[in-house]
């Protein structure tokens, strides 16, 4: 007698191998849309289907999943980060939880430095006089940026993605600085020339570049506040690939716009997918749509991850990416 496949409800549209591949192992509902679920469509799946795979695009609050009846027993998010996802209310329901960490670190370290160079070197500034027509020929003092070389970068989180994006940033003679709630190991250490910060108030008014790394949890929400970026120094700029929710945007365009922090590369906002309209105005603002995975390898590999984590739970063993309140 052949094992009933537990059905998965999918909330996004996935790279077309994954959700093939999810089709043949599990009796899945996918969204061919790929609109965002509404709160009542969300209610509605998680009341019929034993595993649900959301996205960043999911709010799983307290109040939505105290709605879980008895079917659902699986979350198994498509996403590094659970922000969006009430943990410790799942758990408390009876509720696993799983994420794909890991495979987005190259990805992200990579966008990271995109923005450092890109913002350093007013690289859309420039772009954007071009076609606009103010290119009138080389100048020796127009468009002025910074050199990488030599400068000193600030990682706020020294996880996978800080230490990677740390590893980028060295190769182009870059001094690493970071903060984290602990010193990375001793051999991480000597291989990036790294200096611990335990104060990150000190830290950033040292450094030219900061970057942001951390998991938005309410302990780092607007971890850099208004008061913090006031810290930094003139010539600074700010790099954030992580969560919005980490630095106080409206301060941050404020301070951007009077000249007191000299530029910024956000590729996530605190209201996404609104954007605060001070910052579309700024021309020291390089502002991405949410791209940091956004490799065709990432989101595959997310799902294949995905995959694992449903089969793993559907043999009746502990998926191997489970996400404990602990955790965050």
């Amino acid at each position: 007698m052949a094992t009933r496949k537990p059905k998965v409800i999918v909330t996004r549209k996935l790279p077309d191998s994954v959700e093939t591949r999810m089709r043949e192992l599990f009796d899945t509902e996918l969204n061919v849309t790929d609109e965002p679920m509404s709160r009542k469509q969300l209610i509605e799946a998680i009341g019929r289907c034993d595993v649900l795979a959301p996205t960043i695009t999911d709010k799983l609050d307290a109040a939505l999943l105290a709605k879980v009846g008895e079917k659902l027993k699986l979350i198994a998010n498509f996403g590094a980060g659970v922000d969006h996802i009430d943990v410790a209310a799942a758990n408390a329901a009876g509720l696993l939880v799983t994420n794909t960490p890991g495979v987005l670190t190259d990805d992200t370290a990579d966008l990271t430095l995109t923005l450092i160079l890109a913002t350093l070197r007013r690289v859309i500034e420039g772009a954007n006089a071009l076609q606009a027509g103010e290119f009138t020929g080389w100048a020796p003092t127009w468009m002025l940026g910074r050199r990488l070389s030599g400068k000193r970068l600030g990682i706020i989180g020294m996880g996978r993605i800080g230490t990677a994006v740390a590893r980028r940033a060295k190769a182009f003679g870059v001094q690493i600085h970071y903060h984290n709630r602990k010193p990375v190991s001793h051999l991480v250490s000597e291989e990036l020339e790294a200096t611990y910060w335990d104060s990150l108030d000190q830290m950033l008014a040292r450094m030219d570049i900061i970057t942001v790394h951390s998991p938005h949890t309410p302990a780092t929400f607007h971890l850099l506040s208004g008061r913090r970026l006031k810290l930094l120094q003139p010539h600074a700029i700010v790099i954030n690939t992580a969560r919005g929710g980490i630095i106080d945007e409206a301060a941050l365009a404020d301070l951007l716009a009077s000249g007191a922090i000299a530029g910024a590369g956000l590729d996530v906002f605190e209201m996404e997918p609104r954007i605060n309209p001070k910052l579309l105005k700024l021309p020291n603002a390089v502002l991405l749509p949410h791209m940091g995975s956004a490799t065709v390898e990432a989101r595959v590999d997310m799902g294949e991850k995905v995959i694992i984590n449903i089969k793993t739970w559907m043999d009746g063993h502990r998926p191997p990416d489970r996400v404990l309140t602990q955790m965050l």
